[in-house]
């Protein structure tokens, strides 16, 4: 995927923003959309809080800079941003790709807690490090040495890394999305192929069951798994994928491992290289990520089976102001979600507003007025977050 930068007048701008913004205190309470900034040098990167305005848009407060350099883009399953909301500490965590190691911010305060790097050849400057975590480990994927480093949560939301674990696809593909629940880590591979870990000793021992996707062996490689979520039970790992069209994939993982996957695809969009699932599950949002628009089904958390939803009309800005749509995060941690927060990818980064509207089995996607946010931090937005996190 191509990486953009942006003017140095809007770099400039961008940098008196970060520098002048008050760390002053926060409250845990605030509800915040996040972003993984991903500068590139000269400008270090941060991460941009964002509170709610009264029109449901996201409203810059300020940027926390974590003191190293990003890459300004990469892969679109890497989510390059993870939130922790325990009873012990609340904290955001963001991937430095270009110094390869993992910051993290406490919410209460919104000031860097501590840093982590992985092993000496630990490295993400090609595509990025993706971020997945529960209460006591985060796991970053490093997209240049094809590993998974583990970390150990800290108090004041340090990290202290604890080892790697080498992984590669099937045909030697990178290390992609990742997702974790209970004791399982998921990940997808850009040759295709998907494999689970089990993470109950902290490290990721593999599972055995690394294999292609359903879709990439139907598509003869033309498809490939990139992001995925989990059902709140864990019986059901869900794919986005990279595709002509929108190709979405359900395994069940009740036995603790992979299973075959069952594809969903639909002609009605450019890929679905990101998606997320509803609070109660009833709702699954698809970004179009090459193409110009958001996408929702309806979601069967009992027998994992979708069916047809809605689709927004045309964001605004697209070509002109960005070219990618990528990660996405709920507009509301409780029912269908009301819709999504999704990150744009181009000269002009932002954050688009999609609201959902349901009744029965029909719903609707609208843009709301105003969106989208302007990103004036970052070079190429492709990972947010939201605070509080949704509760699986």
């Amino acid at each position: 995927m191509q990486k953009f930068s942006e003017s140095w007048i809007l770099r400039l701008a961008a940098l008196v923003v970060g520098v002048f913004a008050v760390s002053g205190l926060a409250s845990a309470g605030t509800q915040y959309v996040v972003t993984n900034d991903d500068s590139v040098f000269p400008f270090r990167t941060g991460v941009s809080f964002y509170t709610i305005g009264t029109n449901g848009v996201p409203v810059f407060q300020q940027q926390v800079q974590t003191g190293n350099f990003g890459i300004g883009g990469g892969y679109f399953g890497m989510n390059r941003v993870a939130v922790l909301n325990s009873s012990e500490q609340q904290c955001v965590y963001a991937s430095e790709a270009a110094n390869a190691d993992v910051v993290g911010i406490a919410i209460s305060t919104l000031t860097v807690g501590g840093s982590a790097s992985g092993s000496a050849t630990d490295g993400g400057t090609s595509n990025g490090i993706g971020l997945a975590m529960n209460s006591a480990y985060l796991y970053a994927s490093f997209s240049d040495s094809n590993t998974i480093g583990t970390f150990i949560v800290q108090p004041g939301c340090a990290l202290t890394f604890m080892g790697d674990t080498s992984v590669a696809g099937l045909q030697s593909g990178v290390i992609n999305g990742m997702a974790v629940h209970g004791a399982m880590l998921i990940a997808s591979y850009t040759d295709g192929s998907i494999e689970s870990f089990n993470i109950s000793g902290g490290s990721p021992v593999s599972n055995g069951d690394k294999q292609y996707s359903t879709a990439t062996v139907k598509s003869q490689d033309a498809t490939y798994a990139n992001s995925i979520d989990i059902t709140s039970d864990g019986h059901y790992a869900i794919f986005g994928d990279t595709s002509t069209a929108v190709s979405v994939e359900v395994s069940d993982i009740s036995s603790g491992k992979l299973t075959k996957t069952k594809v969903y695809q639909s002609p009605a969009s450019i890929s679905s290289s990101t998606l997320i699932l509803s609070p109660d599950e009833t709702m699954l949002y698809i970004v179009n990520t090459q193409g110009d628009a958001v996408s929702a089904v309806f979601f069967d958390k009992a027998t994992g089976k979708l069916s047809p939803g809605c689709r927004s009309g045309r964001l605004s800005g697209v070509s002109q102001n960005w070219s990618y749509l990528a990660g996405a995060v709920l507009i509301s941690q409780t029912g269908n979600g009301g819709g999504v927060y999704v990150a744009e990818f181009g000269s002009s980064p932002g954050i688009a507003t999609v609201t959902l509207s349901s009744s029965g089995h029909t719903c609707s996607l609208q843009e709301a007025s105003g969106s989208p946010t302007p990103d004036l931090n970052s070079p190429g937005l492709l990972s947010i977050g939201t605070f509080p996190p949704r509760s699986f």
